[in-house]
């Protein structure tokens, strides 16, 4: 496929997550389905390895409560650059840190939904800080809604006491209640601060790619109008985005 060279590949394993947020883009909830096995993520994921894709970022879903995904944090880790993006709320589990002790992922990105709820604030500090004590780098991603816009200010303050900024993603809430740029703005305090490429302008990316629960591909995670692979492969994935009339989720 010409004008598109794929680097980053993101793959949501599930549907399902038993946290079930109202605005989940991927419409997650505690009946949620599964379809790809670890075996066909590891497949798909190392033909795309070996075809140029550096890094993976594995979703859902909630990841962590995806049956297969510490055998697919164990082979895919040893290949390309390996995220994970969490609402941690698994990790709170004995067996699930124990497991994950011993298959690493690069790093992990742990997910806060409600800025305005300290509690949920205070519990992903305590996680991103043993989770670098282990030898994982942590990052967060801040949900900002147009409507918590003073919360999200005041826990990005406090995620700053423990991470840099490269290191906080402030994501704006799409489909409904979407902040601003200056409302994201005002909550990294006028600062430069890490955000969707999107935030100001809805493009293509060039080098990105977001596969979903259901084997469908875009070119972004929250566009409509996804492609089923043909194929569980590099050239199945190509075949898909030459398909894809890329939208923007705002329409």
């Amino acid at each position: 496929m010409m004008g598109i060279t794929v680097e980053m590949l993101s793959i949501d394993l599930s549907n399902y997550c038993s946290k079930e947020c109202s605005f989940c883009y991927n419409h997650s909830t505690h009946e949620g389905n599964t379809i790809w096995s670890a075996d066909e993520v590891i497949a798909f994921a190392n033909d795309c390895i070996v075809n140029g894709v550096k890094a993976v970022s594995l979703g859902g879903g909630e990841p962590f409560e995806y049956a297969g995904i510490f055998e697919i944090i164990r082979v895919l880790s040893q290949k390309c650059y390996l995220t994970v993006t969490s609402n941690g709320l698994p990790l709170e589990r004995p067996d699930v840190w124990k497991r994950m002790i011993v298959d690493k992922p690069d790093k992990i990105h742990i997910t806060i939904h409600r800025p305005q709820e300290r509690e949920e604030v205070m519990r992903v500090m305590r996680q991103i800080q043993k989770i670098e004590e282990i030898g994982i780098k942590s990052g967060v991603n801040l949900l900002v809604g147009a409507d918590n816009v003073e919360y999200a200010r005041r826990a990005y303050k406090i995620i700053l006491k423990v991470l840099s900024p490269d290191r906080i993603i402030l994501v704006p809430q799409r489909y409904m209640n979407t902040p601003s740029p200056q409302q994201l703005a005002e909550v990294a305090g006028g600062c430069p601060f890490q955000s969707p490429s999107c935030l100001l302008t809805c493009q293509r990316p060039c080098n990105f790619v977001s596969v979903s629960w259901d084997k469908k591909v875009n070119f972004c995670s929250f566009a409509g109008g996804k492609q089923p692979l043909p194929t569980l492969d590099y050239e199945g994935l190509m075949d898909a985005l030459s398909k894809v009339k890329f939208e923007s989720c705002l329409r």
